[in-house]
């Protein structure tokens, strides 16, 4: 058989084993983070989250039809679609890494013999099948998510390189860069990513068609190789629509012509020259001029997909992010502005102080015949600034006291000092490199201890989301919590050594191919790091966007079989070492990848995501308004009811985004079968630019003053109700926080907000005080909702939503399920927390009879999401429901309840919020007579009480610098608890057994019990 068919055999079959991994681990529904709105917006052909994925949403679609109809399976549809093309990627890898590892083995021109076809071939098996189950890949390969179809575009533009490479000397060779340049263009509909895979496919055309090859010249080709990827990046995406902007301002406010003649003016332009310039280098027979220009006419054609944001947006899509229909809010969408600009050269360290704003950029919004400014960017001027500053954050950042006291704790500052510019570059190579990058790097090629995304981006010598090669640990020095779990996954290091052999290997042999290969590395890891310039905790871990590196050091992975075959002795038969280096390569590495990353990738079972959302909506009743907050409510809600068709009388209301001009305004018209919300305002109250804040100025108005009469107040155009400032210009202002709103009661029972027997909890005025010194939009949004909804429409807010985003109407919310409902019931000033309160008979039927429960019970696998924040909520809502109905008498509805929490329920202790609902739990079993419950879970908190107990206390010894004196005060305390709850129930031997244990570690922890 000939080399080009084993090859290409051998590819496929990379491309069947992989796919058919993540096939047998898709999940089955939608998967948390922003998976629920790629798949909504697939299904639908709707606006996704800046800067657009509109490619990525129409491939979605194409795999969503094979549902044939049945809206429960399109989720999984789409998911194959990432585990097809995260199978691809796996092909394609393979062909690049045998390309590489021919040029290595073979001499130019003389085929390659029976052996180095062998080694060849296990370099790219090894190689390839290793990165198959690498964490951070196969974790994209089995949800809808961006970066498996973008991991496959670097795929096939590095292989394409290398296939030019390979015929570059043959005629009509350079359609190869034809055909990458259209890929790239394609790919920046799908995301970014792939274009950092520029300087490395430059140094490959540097190296193959020149013949002087110098520092000099190599230092040139790079240059220009930056130059190329900011041509795409900012030129080609960004400025093209931003000239496109400015013509059609000309246009119309100049001219007098309509919108979006400008628009169609500059295409014709810009299609007429590069029409113009390929015929001129035709004719002038200018070979390098006609290629370069193809590439760019290229890669407009694949970038032309995002034509599909403004049509969609012009459509009115029930999902529509920033309303991106003309030039100039298309231009703001593909530059993520509503994120805020990131400094990257100079700017402000965070302890710098602002000292004038001043007016920038002005951004044109449609009026009705003109574009009008609707505000200028502000400037801020700092007293100080610094050159590449990475501790960032600043005052008009809204995580700014939460930014500068992380960057103190890491750096280990007092409040008072300076940050200097080695602090600055200590945060660098520490935070930013090391523990949001290196971090990631070992998690998939050494092995790591779990997934616990807090304290693993918080503390470096944490074990919650560390990495570790799992050679050195035991029961003593890692907790048992972390060993038993399924995320612990130790790979002794050994794909990282088989990946050094190969590296320097490589670099030994083929210095040119290895500098490639760094470039790929290098662009795809640490460059991301210096551009994003992250500040502080981000909500989630980050290692998914450096999958191109990790793709590139597997392609060293599989040259190390050739450095093993290599340092095996002579007088060993060539094809025995081959064998014997294969054998011991698949073993450390694909073989160890798969047999220890299975159990933690395995998501088949996993429903989590779909039937939290679920249960958020089957808690609201009927025409209900929802109010949420995170990622991860907000997009698995939408999945829900976008595509599943699951209550779509719900209005579901992101507090997040409704601070933009565009979501109030989207919240005033129907969608599905949800009203449109009660917003009074007319959209020139609340455009960008109007009433973005509305600061507090205390009228010493006595009492509280009716919402309706704020509300006409704060949006009221009438200058007497407006504020002056020092530079002339006036605003409206809040003139008081004590709100006040009237009970009609004929209202509250013709609505049935409530129950006839509840009539006598009615007050007949809500009060509440408005927390915030200012209002802003979403605020604004809230208060006219409030004023004028009459009680025609249930309010709820998701229970994991933020305090600070109640607006201070936690006296009157009551849990209901995942949901808090707005009642208006009489206050009980008595309750330290007042979301304590419950409406038991409706949040009863709503889990005993409507919940689903995310196979919690037979999962093979739940994520980080799944059991720190799904899981604590059940828990929660099953501890805080049956001591509800206990406490009102109902005994046998808490006793249901305790038995509904055994079945679906499993034994778990993810966190401290689970331990404290397990024991309220505990409390509420003994007083209902039911011991056997109440034990189980007694002792199932105390192991894991214990187990961090006992690992602190080895800390202690060792004085390794991982004791955590929070973990051992929150421990002491629950088991402390545990003691009172256990002997007041009468459970003498346990209480007695648990006592012993307190005054045990009260001994060994007095020096830190006593601080």
């Amino acid at each position: 058989m000939s080399y080009n068919k084993i090859n290409n055999l051998l590819g496929w079959l990379c491309f069947t084993l992989a796919s058919l991994t993540y096939i047998l681990t898709l999940e089955p529904s939608v998967s948390f983070w922003d998976c629920g709105e790629f798949i909504s917006c697939a299904y639908k052909l709707q606006v996704s989250h800046q800067p657009g994925y509109p490619l990525f949403a129409m491939i979605g679609k194409a795999f969503s039809l094979l549902s044939m109809g049945d809206r429960t399976k399109v989720a999984y549809f789409t998911n194959l679609g990432s585990a097809l093309a995260s199978g691809a990627t796996i092909m394609f890898l393979f062909w690049s890494i045998t390309a590489l590892a021919k040029k290595l083995l073979a001499i130019k021109n003389t085929p390659v013999n029976k052996t180095q076809t062998l080694q060849i071939m296990g370099a790219g098996l090894t190689g390839a099948l290793a990165f198959t189950f690498t964490d951070t890949f196969w974790f994209s390969a089995v949800e809808t998510i961006v970066f498996a179809w973008s991991s496959l575009c670097t795929a096939v533009v590095f292989w394409a390189i290398l296939k030019w490479d390979a015929v570059a000397d043959e005629p009509r060779a350079d359609r190869w860069l034809v055909f990458i340049a259209y890929i790239i263009g394609l790919s920046i509909g799908i995301h970014l990513l792939n274009l950092l895979t520029i300087p490395a496919l430059v140094m490959v055309y540097y190296f193959r068609r020149y013949t002087k090859i110098n520092i000099k010249s190599g230092l040139i080709a790079f240059a220009v190789s930056i130059l190329i990827l900011a041509l795409v990046q900012f030129g080609i995406r960004g400025y093209t629509i931003a000239l496109a902007s400015r013509f059609d301002l000309f246009f119309v406010n100049t001219i007098g012509l309509g919108f979006g003649s400008g628009v169609l003016f500059f295409f014709l332009l810009l299609i007429g020259l590069l029409v113009a310039g390929i015929w001129y280098s035709i004719r002038k027979q200018k070979h390098f001029l006609n290629v370069s220009l193809l590439c760019i006419v290229f890669i407009y054609f694949g970038y032309s997909s995002f034509v599909y944001i403004p049509i969609r947006a012009s459509a009115g899509t029930n999902l529509n992010n920033s309303h991106p229909s003309d030039a100039f809010t298309m231009y703001e969408y593909l530059n993520r502005t509503q994120y805020g600009e990131t400094p990257l050269l100079k700017g402000p360290l965070f302890d710098a102080k602002i000292t004038d704003v001043t007016d920038g950029t002005p951004l044109y919004r449609k009026g009705k015949k003109q574009y009008e400014v609707a505000y200028n960017k502000p400037n801020y001027v700092y007293d100080h600034t610094s050159i590449l500053p990475r501790m960032w954050s600043t005052e008009e950042n809204t995580t700014y006291a939460q930014d500068s006291q992380f960057y103190r704790d890491w750096l280990q500052l007092s409040d008072n000092a300076t940050p200097t510019f080695s602090d600055n570059l200590r945060w660098m190579f520490s935070w930013q490199m090391y523990q949001m990058y290196w971090r990631y790097f070992m998690w998939n090629f050494v092995g790591r201890y779990n997934d616990d995304d807090m304290e693993g981006q918080t503390n470096m010598n944490g074990i919650g989301g560390n990495w570790t090669s799992g050679l050195f640990n035991n029961a003593s020095n890692t907790p048992k919590f972390v060993l038993n779990d399924v995320t612990y996954t130790p790979l002794y290091a050994l794909p990282l050594v088989v990946g050094v052999l190969g590296m320097l290997y490589h670099f030994k042999k083929r210095k040119k191919d290895a500098l490639v290969i760094t470039l790929l590395f290098f662009f795809t890891g640490l460059a991301i790091v210096l551009y994003v310039n992250q500040p502080s905790v981000q909500p989630r871990e980050r290692d998914y966007s450096y999958v191109g590196s990790f793709y590139a050091f597997a392609i060293w992975i599989g040259l190390g079989l050739i450095a093993l075959i290599d340092m095996v002795p002579k007088k060993i038969s060539p094809r025995f070492a081959t064998i014997g280096a294969f054998v011991i390569c698949t073993i450390v590495g694909p073989v160890l990848l798969a047999s220890k990353e299975w159990k933690n990738h395995d998501r088949s079972t996993k429903m989590a995501a779909h039937d939290m959302a679920y249960n958020y909506l089957m808690s609201c009743p009927k025409n209900a308004i929802l109010f949420d907050l995170g990622d991860n409510d907000t997009y698995s809600l939408w999945y829900d009811q976008e595509v599943e068709n699951i209550r779509p009388d719900v209005r579901i209301v992101n507090l997040s985004l409704l601070s933009a001009d565009w979501s109030v305004r989207q919240m005033q018209r129907k969608i599905n079968q949800a009203d449109a919300l009660p917003i009074t305002m007319n959209f020139d109250k609340y455009k960008l630019g109007t009433r973005d804040v509305i600061r507090y100025n205390d009228a010493k108005i006595p009492g509280y003053v009716d919402v309706k009469d704020i509300f006409d107040f704060i949006t009221s155009d009438d200058k007497r109700t407006h504020v002056e400032y020092t530079n002339g210009t006036t605003e409206n202002y809040l003139p008081t926080k004590n709100f006040k709103l009237a009970v009609n009661a004929d209202d509250v029972m013709k609505n049935k907000v409530i129950t006839p027997e509840q009539k006598g909890m009615l007050t007949d005025t809500m009060k509440w005080k408005f927390p915030p010194n200012y209002i802003t939009k979403e605020n604004l949004a809230m208060i006219d909702i409030l004023a004028h909804n009459d009680w025609k429409r249930a309010i709820c807010f998701t229970t994991s939503i933020g305090q600070t985003s109640m607006v201070g109407l936690q006296p009157y919310l009551y849990q209901e399920g995942f949901t808090y409902r707005l009642l208006p019931f009489k206050t009980d000033s008595s309750l330290a927390d007042q979301l304590s309160k419950i409406n038991s008979l409706v949040m009863y039927s709503n889990m005993m009879d409507k919940f689903k429960f995310g196979n919690f019970k037979t999962a093979k696998y739940l994520d980080q999401q799944s059991t720190s924040m799904f899981f604590p909520q059940m828990v929660s809502a099953f501890s805080d429901l049956s001591a509800a109905l206990l406490k009102e008498g109902r005994r046998n509805l808490a006793l249901n309840t305790l038995h509904k929490y055994e079945t679906v329920m499993p034994d778990i202790n993810p966190n401290f919020m689970t331990a404290q609902g397990k024991i309220t739990m505990a409390d509420t079993s003994y007083k209902l007579d039911y011991a056997k419950l109440g034990n189980k879970l007694i002792k199932s908190v105390n192991g894991y009480l214990t187990d961090k107990l006992d690992y602190n206390y080895h800390q202690l010894q060792k004085d390794t610098g991982r004791l955590s004196p929070r973990d051992v005060q929150i421990s002491m305390s629950l088991l402390n608890n545990m003691v009172a709850i256990t002997h007041n129930s009468n459970q003498k031997e346990l209480s007695g057994q648990l006592l012993a244990q307190l005054n045990d570690y009260a001994d060994k922890f007095k020096s830190i019990l006593q601080l």
